[in-house]
Order: C-alpha cells, then structure tokens, then sequence
C-alpha cells in the first residue's frame, strides 16, 4: 500500500518543498504515455542469396528479419540476393514480421538497385557504415522515388554504425527524421579500431557502444546492440545480451537461429518487472489523486519520469504478448 502522506511527511522532514499536482505542466500530470513500442529484441540477418534460408525464415521467432544483399553476399552473387529479397517482399513471405533489407553502400555498383528494388516492400532500409547525414539523404530520396505511387511513405533508413567516424556522428544521423533505428556495427568497428572486441566483455567497445546508445535516446530512435560472432558460446552471447540490454540497448543483432530465444528472453520484461511497473504506475495514480506530485513505494520516490519508464515497459511486455 502506497501512502502518499509519506512522501509529504518525509520532504517536510528534509526540509523540502514538494510539487502538488497543480503545480506540474499538463503532460507531467496526465504521465502520458509514448507510442506502443515496437518489439526489436533479435535481429537475424539471412542471407538473400539463400532462397532456404529466406524459406524457412518465416517460421522463426525473431522480431526483426535482416535480409542481407551486402556483406553475406558474395559479389557474384550480389544480382541473385537483390531479386529474391525483392521477390520475397512482394509475396508477404514473412507475415507481419518486420523486415528490413541491408543493401549495399551506394557508392557501390549493387547499392542503387538494391534501394530501388526493395522500396516497394520494405519496413525499412539498413544502410551500411553510415558517417554523413548526406548518405542518408540521399538514401531516402531514392526510397522516396521508387515508391511514388507505390505506397502511401516510403521504408524508414537504419543506419549501421561501424566506423570511428560513424560513432562520432551517431547524434547526428539520428536526429534525421527519415531515421528510425542506429545498428551497432561491432565487428568492423573493432577492426577499424585496431582492438579486440570480444576482450574482457567488450571493454574496448563499450565507449562506442554508449555513443551509439546516447545519440539514438536523443533523438528517440531505436538502437541494436552488434553480433556475437562466437555461435558455440552460449554463455558469453548471453551475457552480451544482459550487458547490451543494460546499456540501453532494445536488442541484439544475430547470425544464428540458434541464438534468437536467448536474446528474446534477455530483452524482454520479466514477470517481476513488469508486476513493479505496474505497482509504480498505480502508486503515481493515487498519489495524484490525493493531490501530490510524487508518492513513496517500498520506501523509494516515484516520480513522472519513472511512471513514463513502467508505462513503456508494460507496453513493451504487451507487444510482445501480442507478437506471440
């Protein structure tokens, strides 16, 4: 039980002056709450130029479906993966999943075509190793092009984040409005780096990391944790789901089917947060209507912003219900 006198009693203690409900802007008081987000807890990247693959990927239960035409493709191969992504597309092959085509960079000869192909169809579009707004631009306005009359918008641009430049202009190109999601590019930012990524828990990246992360909350963008490139290792995919989740990320990029129930599990509520979320949201709701700003749970003050946080992750749990 929440006793919102409590709350009262322990600032006049302290010698502090609490806010009353009349005291807070409209939107403190109403707490409301942000769009349903959408669930991003794993990430597969499938090879476009396996059409087995792009088969039997409907079945899995991973969030978000990347289908790759960049660095899981051959060159040879390049032309094969852009038709079946697109044929793929076009025949609603994956359900309500979201799926997101990785393309080749447009200085590329495949990254245009790629663009062009897949627009129609597409949730979005992950270009990779993004380090201009400019790259962006002129992403969207292709994407703009080939779906005029096709669709009502065209997909929304991810970024891949995969080079020092890249991190260093993450705020950036998340503030760009066609931008939806910044993807953390581990491998090749370890590379361009010169450090070992996979040492003592990713103590080299995690500078990048948070970067990353604080350009894309700045903004109110999406953010995906980078691959764990060790499929064997269970336990350390597993607690680079934990450190990603942590650090603010919605999920984890993935190379394997093998690994999408473990991220799921690592990025989704569990049953005792979303029970607390539920226990802040009603302590905030009888606190206002007692006329304070703030109540007391379990001994610790319950403020706007932390009813704002229970709120998105009982929406979150319920899409994730939902999503089955």
């Amino acid at each position: 039980m929440v006793l919102c006198k409590l709350a009262s009693s322990a600032a006049i203690h302290r010698g502090l002056s609490l806010p009353t409900a009349r005291t807070l802007s409209p939107t403190a008081r109403s707490c409301a709450s942000s769009p349903t987000p959408r669930p991003r807890r794993s990430a597969l990247y499938l090879p476009a130029s396996n059409a087995r693959h792009l088969e039997k990927a409907r079945g899995l239960a991973a969030d978000v479906l990347l289908l790759d035409c960049e660095d899981a493709v051959a060159p040879e191969s390049k032309p094969l993966a852009r038709a079946q992504a697109a044929a793929a597309l076009a025949d609603r092959r994956f359900g309500a999943k979201e799926v997101v085509v990785r393309v080749n960079s447009l200085s590329s000869a495949w990254g245009k075509a790629d663009a062009l192909a897949v627009a129609p169809h597409a949730d979005a579009v992950l270009l990779p190793k993004v380090e201009a707004p400019e790259q962006v631009a002129r992403l969207a306005a292709l994407l703009a092009r080939a779906c005029a009359g096709v669709r009502d918008a065209p997909p929304r641009v991810w970024c891949m984040i995969e080079t020092p430049l890249g991190v260093c202009r993450a705020e950036s190109l998340a503030a760009m409005a066609a931008v939806d999601c910044l993807v953390a590019g581990t491998s090749d930012l370890a590379a361009e780096l010169r450090c070992d990524g996979a040492w003592d828990e990713r103590a080299a990246l995690l500078p990048s990391l948070s970067l990353i992360v604080l350009g894309a909350r700045a903004h109110g963008k999406a953010v995906l944790d980078g691959v764990h490139l060790d499929i064997r290792d269970q336990s350390g995919f597993v607690r680079s789901c934990k450190q990603g989740r942590a650090m603010g990320f919605d999920g984890k990029t993935l190379i394997s089917p093998a690994t999408i129930a473990d991220a799921n599990a690592a990025f989704s509520p569990s049953e005792a947060e979303v029970a607390h979320a539920r226990r802040v949201v009603a302590a905030f709701a009888q606190a206002a209507e007692a006329g304070a700003a703030l109540a007391v749970l379990d001994g610790r003050l319950v403020e706007e912003l932390h009813v704002r946080e229970a709120r998105r992750l009982l929406a979150l749990a319920h899409a994730v219900q939902a999503a089955g």
